[in-house]
Order: C-alpha cells, then structure tokens, then sequence
C-alpha cells in the first residue's frame, strides 16, 4: 500500500500540491499517494492528528493553519522555529517534526530558476503575515544591503523585524519597517509580494520610482496576474509568479519525507504550460 501524504488547508481544492508531488513520485520512483485534506477552520488539530492516527505519513499546511501547525507539532526543524509556522510534518514514530521550506522555496526559484542576485541588493518585503515570516530570515541570510518590510499596519511590520532582529547584523543599511506611504525616494532592486492581496485584486499604494533599473517583482501569488505584477510589467520591471516557489517548497518537502530531490525544472516547465 502507497505511503500517504496530503495538503491540508482552508481552502484546498485549487492546491496544485497533488499534482506537483504525483509528478515527483513518478520521477524518482516513489510509492506515495497524495490527497488534499479539508479541515474546518476551527478543526486543524483534530484533521491533522486524525490523518497521522490513520497512517498518514506527512502533511503539508497552508493557509491558514501554518501557525496551528507549529503549536500541534511535537518538535521543529530549522526555519520552523524561528518562524514560528510550519508548512511540512512528518511523522516519525510517535513524532510529529515541523519543518518550513516556504524560505528555501524562495530562494530556489529566486536564485536559480530566476538567476537573481540578494546579496549587496536593496531589498523590500510586501506584508507581515505568515508568509513573510516563512521567507525573513532566509533572505536576511544572503546578506542583502538594505532590507525594508512594509506593510499596510505598520506596527505588525516592526514586529516582524524585531522578531528576526538577531539575524539582522549582517545587513550594511539595516532592516527597516516602513509603511507603503514611506517608500519613495528608495528605488529596490528585487520587490516580493509576501501578501494575499493579489487574490483579492487590490493593490497596496506604491510610489512610482519604487524599482530600480534590473529589479525583479516577485509575487508569491501564482496563476494570476496581479495587479501589483502588471503594475511592475508596466514600468519595465522583470515580473515573476510564485510557481515557482510553490514547486521548489514542494521538492524540499519531498525530499525532508523521502529523502530523494526531485528535479523541480520539468515539474514547473509542465504546469506553466498546462495553465
């Protein structure tokens, strides 16, 4: 019998999870079957613990249970622990371990697939959610020259920066919380969407000179083009989705579960063209 693994969220049926995993299977061999799990917004403990009681062998969590997450877990990995959420859990044995690859997911597509450079880089962060803590410390570890987190409640922002505040030495101009309405005069060479704005079609107000010449906008939204992406597209700004963060998480995933790395670039190139 196929070892069993699910997404589980609030909502789920448009994850595009299963599909990147069944692909990842395929391609290195494994026996796992995949699901989506929907837990009641106020039942993610009781589903998440139902599945693992039931022989499930690891979950991925979305929105918005990656908090829960952290607290159902009975030890955490890494990422996990200074966000304080958890996107992956894995069972072993009687253990539940959390793990978050949201922030190697970032870097992955950011780097490699896309080529971009952060280190020495000015760099703003879009929103103070979950998704944001996920990806803080990863980017402060690549040394950017400047980083800014802005946000539309500005307080939610400064916590933000004081929680990673221990990583933040090694950035030269400092790391900043600043509301949208603060941004001019401070052109950034690589902008990331950390918020679920772009679902909702709005767009928070940005100042016209917000990318330097080269940037890159990053929305972590995929499957859409947002209205912050077409704001970049227009301005001449290189524009990419989160696709490509939500495959290279994924392969982290499998690899924390199965202990082999899936070629990630065929699995992106095979949705990009489906969509």
């Amino acid at each position: 019998m196929s070892d069993r693994y699910a997404v589980v969220g609030n909502p789920v049926g448009h994850s595009k999870s299963p599909l990147i995993h069944a692909a990842f299977a395929r391609q290195t061999g494994q026996d796992i079957a995949y699901d989506r799990l929907l837990a009641p917004l106020d039942a993610f403990a009781v589903t998440a613990k139902r599945f693992f009681h039931e022989g499930g062998h690891g979950l991925n969590v979305t929105v918005p249970f990656k908090p829960e997450a952290w607290d159902l877990v009975d030890e955490c990995e890494g990422a996990a622990l200074s966000a304080e959420a958890v996107n992956t859990i894995k069972r072993v044995g009687n253990q539940l371990i959390g793990y978050n690859t949201d922030g190697k997911g970032l870097l992955a597509d950011l780097e490699h697939n896309l080529g971009a450079t952060i280190t020495g880089k000015r760099v703003l962060l879009m929103g103070a959610g979950g998704a944001s803590y996920g990806v803080l410390q990863p980017l402060l570890e690549r040394k950017p020259d400047l980083l800014i987190v802005a946000n539309r409640t500005l307080d939610k922002a400064e916590r933000l920066v004081r929680h990673f505040h221990q990583h933040t030495a090694a950035v030269p101009q400092g790391v900043m919380a600043r509301p949208y309405e603060n941004l001019g005069g401070q052109p950034f060479d690589l902008v990331v969407n950390a918020t679920s704005a772009g679902l909702e079609g709005v767009m928070p107000p940005l100042p016209e000179n917000l990318f330097a010449p080269g940037a890159i906008a990053y929305d972590m939204v995929y499957g859409i083009e947002t209205r912050f992406l077409a704001f970049a597209r227009s301005r001449g700004v290189r524009c990419a989705d989160g696709l490509g963060m939500l495959v290279e998480q994924a392969a982290e995933s499998f690899f924390i579960w199965r202990g082999v790395r899936p070629d990630t670039a065929p699995v992106i190139a095979q949705l990009r063209c489906d969509h």
